[in-house]
């Protein structure tokens, strides 16, 4: 209310202030009375028109429950005073007020995760509320009051403020300027690490997919020649041929000679059950052996038919 009174007319304001000194009577025991209206002159009907105009803005600024608290006052002073009491309370309240919202001054911290526009936004609250009621701080301790509160991940743009600027002639919406910078710069650099960080789960979770694709193509592969090998014995089967088997006899003793692998030269397993060898590794082992297999397999079988043939 106070700045649209100013806006309207600030000698409105001083009369609200300092009074409108209405036109009075001095009587013989000093005591003064309103001067009767029928004996006002050109500058007694000014001050008395002033005054109307001012309670005319008070009475039109306010609702109907503060109308009827400030109606039976006649100057517009009084009805500032009690408005000023009402919303304000008396010195005591007053008093009460400021010492509440200086604590929350001297108390001010930052929460986490809070961002620079909700730390001003919550200071600015408090600084407003105490200039209302007639506190103000200097610009210098709000400043420095907000690099003090700032979180241990500011300090090294604490020290860049306070070496680079002069603190006491820092303007309290630069320092919000320059920290709101510094604020997006780190979340930038924040969101290129979470976007590095995601490309490598996804490079670590494509490599066993790919391996395993890999794997289940081998599979496959050997699979095949695996049914095409038992095509060929059952086909040499068929026409006489028997296929080469090792047969222990009944009198043979049960302990078997010492095994040596022929992978690690260690003995105890064979070269197929090698902790050496991977899962892939011997895939294309047991793979290059069927081949080879199949490929004597192939020979042996086409020197017997030519010797047929012969005979």
């Amino acid at each position: 209310m106070t700045i649209f009174i100013q806006s309207l007319d600030y000698n409105l304001w001083d009369l609200i202030v300092d009074g409108p000194n209405l036109p009075t009577i001095t009587l013989e025991n000093g005591n003064a009375i309103p001067k009767p209206r029928n004996t006002y002159d050109d500058i007694d009907r000014r001050r008395v028109q002033i005054n109307a105009k001012a309670k005319h803005i008070i009475i039109y600024a306010i609702n109907s429950n503060d109308f009827n608290g400030i109606s039976s006052c006649i100057s517009a002073k009084e009805m500032w005073d009690r408005l000023e009491v009402t919303y304000e309370g008396t010195y005591q309240a007053k008093e009460a007020k400021i010492s509440m919202l200086v604590h929350d001054y001297e108390m001010f911290t930052v929460n986490e995760n809070e961002d620079i526009q909700s730390i001003f936004s919550r200071f600015t609250n408090i600084i407003n509320a105490l200039q209302a009621l007639d506190k103000t701080y200097s610009n210098s301790k709000m400043v420095r009051k907000i690099l003090r509160c700032l979180p241990k991940s500011w300090m090294p743009k604490v020290t860049a403020i306070e070496e680079a600027k002069n603190i006491n002639i820092l303007p309290l919406e630069d320092l919000l300027g320059s920290l709101m910078s510094h604020e997006l710069s780190m979340q930038k650099k924040d969101d290129d690490e979470e976007k590095e960080k995601k490309k490598k789960k996804i490079v670590a979770l494509k490599s066993p997919l790919i391996e395993d694709s890999e794997d289940d193509d081998e599979n496959e592969e050997l699979a095949l020649i695996t049914q095409k090998f038992k095509k060929f014995l059952a086909s040499k089967k068929k026409f006489g041929g028997k296929p080469n088997k090792k047969v222990y006899q009944k009198g043979e003793s049960s302990k078997l000679e010492e095994i040596i692998c022929f992978e690690c030269k260690k003995p105890g397993h064979y070269k197929s059950d090698c902790p050496r060898l991977t899962k892939k590794d011997l895939l294309k082992k047991k793979k290059k052996a069927m081949i080879a297999t199949w490929d004597d397999s192939d020979e042996s079988s086409s020197d017997e038919d030519s010797s047929e043939e012969e005979a």
